[in-house]
């Protein structure tokens, strides 16, 4: 049996040359600041390493990664220099307190075990010096290896079930989000700061009446409330602060199970990468590790939040789906998400024209063929047409509840005016709290101390500068409010309110709120495009009635002339010329069918599209002569013919705008007719 080599036979010559490298870690902060004892254990192997003969100068510590868990080698930039050293043959010895200093990770072990093996590089722990190049030593070392790692497995399980098993039972504690805090008892329970509870309830309120979160938003940046949060790192950790709402804030609100009431833990799963590091992804609700509902007081029901939720699926443009709506917007096509294709089933886009004059026409279109397939868009729908027949519907259907609904926007005006100005006058209280808290520490102080004197001074300036801003903001902002509230104004919604029709149709209702208002009514309108246009409307309440639309002119038939005024041309042909027939119309206030005033032109153009007669060949009907015909019927010339003309012996009718005439015949006893005789 091969026998053993002492530790001094271990060591070569040429390992002495090279650099001994022994390498310190802790695996949490906590541990470097507490467990002082281990560290020294670490710190220590340097004087084995001088007892095998290493120079002190070539002894080399490396403690960069304290607080650094060994569990992978991303972000352990020491334990990375150490890899590199001993790969490029620089390093004689590696020295660690026992295997899990370097890595609790086979992968890792082995990896660091097998360079050392080709560099001749040596492995000192707390019991003995190896030889990776030797087969039992590296057995030995490989079993180590394989124990690190699977005493880190049994810490871990123990550590997550304990973890698993609390949260299971809702006793868990999870970072809260604002508007919650734990109290003396580790119960959650409401932020007791009004002003903040009164912001979040705010919040939930707008949300629900506006429909987007980004609405929300602008409502409270147009309102100019401040909405609280507490970081979560940072100097400020923990601490109350006030500013704008955001985006990324509202999501986070909407989305979070706590608002409701509920305790939730494992909405997130972690996957380590390839290159070490971590990456989180969510799961469905179903695989979350626990979600108790009711388990402490909320802002809103269990049901408002399942709503919101939905709402924010149905907003989201990239849930291409059939049960996606969008918010109603600006836009006039009314009905924007809630059109649906008869033929393929999915949800219609909304496409706008723009005219001259500044029309715009709405169209409905299905192209999710054309999009997902390349094939033609399945149906393009004029909109103008089909946003008239539901307005009209509506207006045959909701008139008795106009009065009622009315006053109900009316009180919910005030409600929010009322709360919008509680929560800024709460801003000002807040800022003169602060404002005479800086005075107080000001006034407390010794005046011969000026460092602090002066620092208290400059904070309490600043206070009242933030006072005076509030202050001036709550005057601005009430005065606007009130000035939307004004009795006149009031009394201008009940009045337009008691008349359903007239509210729809007034130019200054918003196109936004009549969207608002088809949504509360209607489920969805599916539409076909045939020889007419069918709409099959359904009805929150689960009635459904179908309308028959006729199919709008198309695009080209806008600019046909209004019958009427082709009617009004061939009667004025009978006795006017083409330029005096326009300037006719013109008086009258027609236009053309491009909504251009008339002239000679285009009136002869529409004469001649219509096979209206001219007026020549009106004329020449009635048996009038050209002036050719005239001079031979009285035997003169075609000058005398003009003087005569001129003289009024002759009747003669211009039929065009050069001043060509006809002549109507004299008789056969005009004394002209006997002078050429």
């Amino acid at each position: 049996m091969m026998k053993a080599l002492s530790m001094d036979q271990k060591v070569t010559a040429n390992q002495l040359k090279k650099q001994a490298y022994c390498y310190v870690r802790q695996s949490t902060m906590k541990q470097v600041i507490e467990n002082t004892e281990s560290t020294k254990r670490q710190y220590a192997l340097r004087e084995r390493a001088i007892a095998l003969g290493w120079p002190i100068i070539q002894i080399i510590t490396i403690d960069s990664d304290q607080g650094e868990s060994a569990a992978s080698v991303a972000d352990r930039k020491g334990f990375q220099k150490l890899m590199t050293e001993v790969s490029l043959g620089r390093v004689g010895l590696v020295m660690g307190l026992e295997v899990s200093r370097f890595a609790r990770n086979s992968a890792d072990w082995a990896r660091l075990l097998e360079i050392c093996a080709i560099t001749d590089t040596l492995i000192l722990d707390e019991e003995g010096l190896y030889d990776p190049t030797n087969f039992n030593d590296r057995l030995l070392l490989n079993m180590k290896g394989t124990f690190s790692e699977v005493e880190l497995h049994i810490l871990k399980s123990r550590l997550r079930g304990g973890v698993i098993s609390k949260a299971r039972r809702g006793e868990f504690r999870t970072r809260l989000p604002i508007g919650f805090i734990y109290n003396h008892n580790g119960k959650v329970i409401l932020d007791p700061d009004k002003q903040i509870q009164q912001t979040i309830h705010l919040f939930f309120d707008i949300f629900r009446r506006t429909g987007a979160a980004f609405a929300t938003v602008k409502a409270f940046w147009n309102d100019d409330i401040k909405f609280p949060r507490r970081p979560n790192n940072g100097p400020n950790k923990g601490m109350l602060e006030w500013g704008k709402l955001t985006y990324g804030q509202a999501q986070l609100i909407l989305k979070n199970p706590n608002y409701a009431g509920a305790y939730y833990y494992g909405k997130h799963r972690s996957r380590r990468n390839v290159d070490g590091s971590i990456s989180y992804f969510k799961v469905p609700r179903d695989e979350w590790i626990s979600l108790i509902r009711d388990a402490h007081p909320s802002y809103i029901s269990w049901d408002a939040y399942e709503e919101n939720l939905q709402r924010i699926k149905e907003n989201a443009i990239a849930y291409n789906n059939i049960n996606r709506k969008t918010p109603p917007r600006e836009g006039p096509c009314l009905l924007q998400g809630m059109a649906i294709c008869g033929k393929c089933g999915q949800r219609m886009t909304i496409r706008y024209k723009y005219r001259r004059q500044g029309r715009i026409d709405p169209v409905y279109l299905c192209q999710r063929s054309r999009i997902q397939k390349g094939e033609p868009n399945c149906q393009y729908i004029p909109g103008a047409c089909v946003d008239n027949a539901i307005g009209d519907l509506l207006i045959e259907s909701i008139t008795p509840l106009t009065l009622e609904v009315a006053l109900e926007v009316q009180r919910e005006l005030e409600s929010r005016f009322n709360e919008a100005d509680k929560l800024r006058k709460q801003q000002v209280e807040r800022a003169e709290y602060e404002a005479n808290m800086a005075r107080r520490r000001f006034m407390q102080v010794d005046p011969d101390n000026r460092l602090v004197a002066d620092t208290l001074e400059a904070e309490w300036n600043k206070k009242l500068h933030q006072l005076s801003e509030a202050q001036e903001n709550y005057a601005k902002q009430r005065l606007a409010d009130s000035t939307k509230l004004e009795k006149k104004n009031q009394k201008k919604i009940l009045d337009i309110a008691k008349d359903f029709p007239k509210l729809w149709k007034n130019p200054k209702t918003p196109v936004r709120e009549k969207k608002r208002m088809i949504r509360l009514l209607l489920e969805d309108v599916t539409l076909i495009k045939g020889d007419e246009i069918t709409a099959h409307v359904r009805f929150k309440g689960g009635a459904d009635k179908t309308l028959n639309i006729p199919l709008p002119p198309k695009g080209w038939q806008h600019a046909l002339t209004d019958p009427e005024v082709v009617k009004q041309i061939d009667e004025l042909l009978n006795n006017f010329t083409l330029k005096k027939i326009a300037a006719i119309l013109n008086e009258r206030g027609y236009k053309s069918g491009t909504g251009r005033p008339f002239n000679a032109k285009l009136v002869g153009g529409i004469r001649a599209n219509h096979g209206l007669k001219t007026r020549y060949a009106r004329l020449r009907s009635e048996g009038q002569l050209t002036v050719k015909e005239m001079s031979d019927l009285l035997n003169v010339s075609v000058g005398t013919i003009c003087k005569w003309k001129k003289k009024g012996l002759l009747k003669a009718h211009p039929f065009n705008d050069n001043n060509k005439c006809l002549y109507e015949h004299p008789g056969v006893n005009s004394p002209l007719m006997k002078k050429s005789l």
